[in-house]
């Protein structure tokens, strides 16, 4: 958070949308960060570069995933051994999952304040709230939420402004547990270069019945809540899907998570690329 602009991003939470660059590899991910970021990080990409590290081994400081995701992240940690990390297994932070109302509550928050921020910028746009257009979804419905509703947008809209205090409170609380009390003293304690984790279970599908419903686990917010860099790299497969290991550390590590995401991917190549089939077995 703060590496670079949120010009042009249509905004959700701005102390939690992580702009950054989604690519092939983390060649290409390096190259897009230093143009946008103005910053060369090419130079810390290393086929050596995770030897030495000392990485923490987050367990269950985030969302459960699938036993067979478990087993690919397991083979994921030997291979990090192989490149000589040296592994601190298992790390937590503690009472993550107190974050996850604030969390929302700020979202929320910021939601609403964002958006009308955003709007702003754009005056060819007769919305200029959410409110405008949460009442817009209402007066389309048929064309705009035929299937699901819009009940975030409605309790954003009920929210007050950013100098309310429980807005304010919130904040605070998501701060001291992800950053004080969670990633920096993790970080501190073990003199840890960085912290991995799974990514996430496989794609799943989405249907009309239980909608955008994942219950595939992940490990996204504690960074995301922290506003601290992340990278994700391929780790495996579930049923032909990509499964991957997520890698993060302290605000401004970014050169030192590349340089050990890209020794990684080196030794491993997991990746393959997309093949566009219709459907996959079930």
């Amino acid at each position: 958070m703060g590496l670079v602009g949120g010009a042009g991003i249509i905004p959700i939470s701005h102390t939690q949308d992580t702009a950054g660059p989604i690519a092939r590899t983390v060649t290409d991910a390096a190259l897009l960060l230093g143009a946008i970021a103005k910053k060369d990080y090419t130079r810390s990409l290393d086929r050596d570069g995770a030897r030495g590290a000392i990485i923490g081994v987050l367990r269950h400081s985030y969302a459960e995933v699938s036993p067979l995701v478990e087993t690919s992240f397991a083979a994921a940690l030997e291979d990090l051994r192989r490149l000589g990390v040296a592994l601190v297994d298992p790390v937590e932070i503690p009472n993550a999952k107190d974050a996850e109302n604030p969390e929302l509550t700020v979202l929320l928050f910021e939601l609403k304040a964002g958006m009308a921020a955003y709007l702003a910028t754009r005056p060819e746009q007769p919305a200029r709230t959410l409110e405008d257009l949460a009442r817009f979804n209402v007066a389309h419905a048929a064309e705009e939420m035929p299937w699901f509703r819009q009940e975030l947008f409605e309790k954003a809209v009920a929210k007050g402004g950013l100098d309310s205090p429980e807005y304010v409170e919130a904040l605070a609380k998501c701060r001291r547990i992800m950053r004080v009390q969670g990633i920096d003293a993790l970080m501190a304690a073990g003199k840890l270069d960085a912290l991995v984790a799974p990514t996430g279970g496989p794609a799943w599908r989405t249907d009309l019945l239980t909608g955008d419903n994942p219950n595939s686990g992940g490990c996204s917010s504690p960074a995301a809540v922290a506003g601290y860099p992340s990278v994700t790299v391929p780790c495996g497969t579930l049923a032909e899907l990509p499964l991957g290991m997520s890698i993060f550390g302290a605000a401004w590590s970014e050169q030192k998570l590349l340089r050990i995401a890209y020794a990684y991917e080196q030794a491993t190549r997991h990746r393959k690329p997309p093949t566009y089939r219709a459907t996959i077995d079930a």
